[in-house]
């Protein structure tokens, strides 16, 4: 969570996504581009690390789930979770669900599992081919994470 203004931690070879998931939001200002607004319900913004980021906070304290992967190991995509949905792996190695709010079922072959807030569960694609999310409320997020190929 943020609970000041300020510029973001400089993260060289990191690719970071950033949704606001509770609060009223913040002014993001990512390199030359124009500030733009991150509240809840709004699509998250993507970066590099290293691009001068810096965040105002609109209305008081948000809080903020930080996506951060090595963008020489993995590349990362986020998803809003807010209804049941089935999932297939494609060209995806890794998911990981998250759950914010109530309690999320998670269906993955014979495998079930209810994730109370702040839970998590990593399904990866070598043991399992598909899975189902059920959200109990509108706040649950799914994480794709592909291995990047070694130079």
């Amino acid at each position: 969570g943020a609970a000041s203004h300020g510029p973001f931690s400089n993260l060289p070879g990191i690719d970071r996504t950033l949704p606001v998931i509770k609060g009223n939001g913040q002014i993001l200002t990512v390199g030359d581009a124009m500030p733009g607004t991150l509240a809840t319900g709004t699509a998250p913004v993507s970066c590099r690390g290293d691009t001068p980021t810096a965040a105002r906070l609109t209305a008081g304290e948000i809080t903020d789930l930080n996506v951060m992967t090595r963008s020489n190991r993995f590349r990362h995509a986020l998803l809003h979770v807010s209804t049941s949905m089935s999932c297939e792996f494609g060209d995806d190695d890794t998911a990981v669900v998250l759950s914010l709010d109530g309690a999320t079922r998670v269906v993955a072959g014979q495998d079930r599992v209810t994730l109370d807030h702040g839970d998590a569960v990593l399904i990866d694609r070598a043991t399992t081919a598909d899975f189902h999310i059920e959200p109990a409320a509108n706040n649950c997020y799914l994480i794709w994470l592909k291995a990047q190929q070694s130079p």
